[in-house]
């Protein structure tokens, strides 16, 4: 059984589900600490210039503290008009809006209170789209009260897991040793970005999922987990710089 552990985002980009894809058994890393000017409450979107953010604003003055689970959206803010309108008017011409944009949509016109309540809900829309099945279940249901490494060893040890696939930027913190220590086969993800057709010139990586539903429709799970013959992975270090998220 292949276990993976990811932090739930906004929109997040196609790492994060290649990293869902290719696990048995999923986990939200939900009871952490909120992380400022992360991928958690915000994504980009192509815009005719390049990108753009689709951030959430949530609530964090004299909450420095606040784990992720208790995160609170502010909404004096009209952040889900602002959302709803930029993806409509960005990719209203894309080959597949139609087809994706109605469920999203509904997103937008109910109202979220928790940040993790409006991920959860995207993430289910998206992982359907994408097509991908899996077992997913949620660290703070499952009382392990480490940080760090000794919090993904912990779930290890609950779940028993075969192998562990760890997102690239977990390399800095786990041990490898500490993985063999427990019989569990550490792999890295290694994710290497595919490129794909755009409303706009010019290639740019890193953007939310979103961006390839609306333009490769039902190909998209194959381009993004590079089974797609079509796709060219050795193109995307070619194309516009954009910042990699962590996984």
């Amino acid at each position: 059984m292949r276990l993976s552990i990811l932090q739930p985002s906004y929109l997040p980009w196609l790492g994060f589900f290649d990293q869902m894809h290719r696990a048995d058994t999923f986990v939200f890393l939900d009871d952490v600490q909120f992380t400022r000017r992360d991928w958690r409450n915000r994504n980009k979107i192509r815009t005719p210039e390049g990108w753009s953010w689709l951030t959430v604003p949530v609530l964090q003055k004299n909450r420095f503290r606040q784990l992720l689970k208790d995160t609170h959206i502010d909404n004096s803010v009209p952040w889900a008009r602002k959302h709803r309108d930029a993806i409509r008017s960005h990719y209203a011409k894309a080959l597949f809006f139609d087809l994706y944009f109605p469920a999203l949509e509904s997103v937008y016109n109910k109202r979220w209170d928790f940040l993790l309540d409006l991920c959860y809900e995207t993430l289910g829309i998206l992982q359907e789209a994408l097509g991908i099945n899996v077992s997913i279940l949620k660290a703070s249901e499952m009382g392990i009260e480490s940080a760090k490494e000794e919090k993904i060893l912990g779930l290890c040890k609950k779940l028993e897991p075969s192998h562990y696939l760890a997102g690239d930027a977990s390399a800095d913190y786990l041990r490898p040793e500490a993985f063999d220590q427990l019989g569990i086969a550490l792999e890295m993800q290694n994710y290497r970005h595919p490129s794909y057709r755009q409303r706009y010139p010019g290639f740019v990586p890193y953007l939310s999922v979103i961006d390839l539903l609306f333009n490769e429709g039902e190909r998209s799970l194959a381009v993004l987990s590079g089974t797609d013959s079509k796709a060219d992975p050795s193109d995307a270090g070619k194309t516009e710089a954009g910042k990699k998220p962590p996984c």
